[in-house]
């Protein structure tokens, strides 16, 4: 029988910094650990775009994470999940979110990491708003506030 996965997940304002995260998920079983770090771009869509700033629903950013995470661990066997996605103003390079895996084969890393990005985007309630030279916008995310709790209300 597997042994439960170690879990870290994070919304923070501050830097954040690829090493310290993967070393959260190390662990003597692991054959693997993988990392993703999705980095701020100059451009999207063709237009250029000199910043974003990232917007959360924090507690249940939070909460979707570790949900996100433990279907992960158990589909994949994981050893260690850490994720941290960086809300405020990111410049042109900065990472947004990193994601850490611990496994006991490179293939289920490879493969929970892209789970647990493709799942990011679609069901934690961050948004980012990109400013450019033709002015500020929303990408992804706004229909997300429908399903907020609040909004029922």
């Amino acid at each position: 029988m597997a042994r439960p996965a170690l879990v870290h997940v994070a919304v923070v304002k501050e830097a954040l910094d690829v090493a310290t995260i993967s070393s959260r998920v190390a662990d003597p079983g692991a054959g693997a650990i993988a990392t993703f770090a999705g980095a701020v771009r100059d451009h999207h869509a063709g237009k250029a775009v000199s910043h974003l700033e990232y917007e959360a629903y924090d507690s249940m950013a939070k909460a979707t994470l570790a949900e996100v995470a433990g279907e992960a661990s158990e589909r994949w066997d994981l050893l260690g999940v850490a994720i941290e996605h960086r809300v405020g103003r990111l410049e042109i390079g900065e990472a947004s979110v990193v994601i850490a895996v611990a496994t006991a084969h490179r293939g289920e890393a490879f493969a929970a990491l892209r789970f647990l990005i493709d799942e990011l985007k679609v069901r934690v309630p961050i948004w980012k708003r990109e400013t450019g030279p033709d002015g500020t916008h929303w990408i992804e995310g706004p229909d997300l506030i429908a399903a907020a709790p609040e909004a029922a209300d």
